[in-house]
């Protein structure tokens, strides 16, 4: 029932990282950084479509050649109005549903995704916005946003500032009065485990975690709180790196 709805993650990648240049083609186990990312979302039972939404910067053709090579759909669009580029894909691939992850987030949980999309379908009535960052009890790097196609179009059309435009959702929640927001927490709060690649060692932190677990099929959350948990040395890899912060 819900695959027919056209529910379709984008994810955000381009090489221009200033703190990590080329992190999301980085190797992780023999795969590009951005090929884990999209290999976990496939595990997905509710998405429709997954597409890379890079742009047009030159530096961005590895990305491009990136998806060609895979058979990977992918949108370019304009480097600096990030919400641009993402209403563009989004509206090229004709989503009724959007799913917003990043390409740092090797550690994406398929299940998590699930989770958020369901809760967006039973209750869409009342909610505008899915996502579980607005108060953070998950692990940093399983970020996901949902939202209809119809609130995209209302942001792209709407935001004025420059950094409304830089980040595709942030119209949406420095705006609580004008949208219905709805956070997702998880049962335990996990917030300060870091499982995004921002620097170098987020990158050895992932390496690690799937050096021990990629010969499953999928892993998910739990069990890399279990391999945690038996090894709590492994959390101390990026215990320096800081989050960046949306000014």
């Amino acid at each position: 029932m819900n695959r027919r709805k056209k529910t379709v993650a984008i994810v955000q990648a381009r090489m221009g990282s200033t703190r990590f240049f080329g992190k999301v083609l980085e190797d992780i186990e023999g795969r590009p950084m951005l090929w884990q990312v999209i290999n976990r979302l496939r595990h997905s039972k509710l998405l429709y479509n997954i597409v890379v939404a890079t742009s047009v910067n030159h530096q961005d053709d590895a990305i491009e050649e990136f998806c060609e090579k895979d058979s990977i759909y992918y949108f370019r669009g304009s480097e600096d109005d990030v919400l641009g580029r993402y209403f563009h894909a989004a509206t090229k691939f004709e989503a009724e549903l959007i799913v917003r992850v990043t390409s740092d987030c090797p550690l994406i949980d398929p299940n998590v995704v699930d989770k958020l999309i369901l809760t967006y379908l039973e209750s869409k009535e009342n909610y505008d916005y899915v996502s579980n960052t607005i108060k953070r009890t998950y692990p940093r790097g399983l970020d996901t946003e949902v939202f209809p196609y119809k609130i995209l179009e209302r942001c792209y059309k709407e935001a004025t500032r420059r950094y409304e435009r830089e980040h595709v959702t942030a119209y949406i929640y420095v705006h609580p009065d004008m949208f219905k927001l709805f956070n997702l927490e998880n049962n335990q709060n996990l917030s300060h485990l870091r499982w995004t690649v921002d620097e170098e060692p987020d990158l050895r932190l992932v390496r690690e975690i799937y050096k021990r677990l990629n010969k499953r099929n999928l892993f998910v959350m739990e069990d890399i709180l279990r391999i945690l948990e038996k090894e709590p040395s492994l959390a101390e890899i990026n215990k320096g790196v800081e989050q960046k912060t949306l000014k």
